[in-house]
């Protein structure tokens, strides 16, 4: 692979993780305002707390901050609970989940990084839509425009050329 070739994959890695970035913001921001409503004599950082650990779970990072971690533990049944309510409580979100937990992993994949348990996961707790197609890097970007606008974050347009849409689909 030539150099340029090898450059614009990069480029084009970086971009498309920053979409997936988006999904996680809006899950994030949707989430968070849907334990609100349904826990409204809760502790409000308990409740954003809990929205970022089923965030991170959906997406496979873990913040390894001990804040974080020492939440994630004692709130384990709290997490999955969440994790497994997630088709029924977000399902418009399912879909875009689904499209950027795939490109996460073929970005992971074009890296090295096996992040094919994310996926499993996400199966295994029924958000995953799985008869939906694994979309092309210019699909997914017109998607994350669609869903930034929807929610109100600015999504700048990011090019992506033809050629582009195939070397990470295979």
């Amino acid at each position: 692979m030539k150099s340029e070739e090898k450059q614009q994959e990069s480029q084009l890695v970086t971009v498309l993780r920053e979409a997936v970035g988006l999904v996680q913001m809006v899950l994030f921001k949707e989430l968070r305002a849907h334990l609100f409503k349904k826990m409204p004599d809760a502790d409000a950082p308990r409740l954003s707390l809990l929205a970022g650990s089923v965030t991170n779970e959906v997406f496979g990072t873990r913040n390894p901050e001990e804040k974080f971690a020492s939440f994630r533990r004692e709130n384990r049944a709290a997490i999955e609970q969440e994790l497994l309510s997630l088709k029924t409580d977000m399902p418009q979100l399912c879909e875009s989940i689904t499209d950027a937990l795939r490109i996460q992993t073929l970005c992971d994949h074009q890296q090295g990084i096996d992040s094919s348990r994310t996926l499993a996961r996400a199966r295994d707790f029924g958000f995953l839509v799985e008869d939906r197609e694994v979309p092309l890097p210019s699909s997914f970007m017109k998607m994350i425009r669609e869903l930034g606008e929807r929610h109100g974050l600015v999504v700048p347009p990011a090019r992506i050329d033809p050629d582009q849409d195939t070397p990470l689909v295979h």
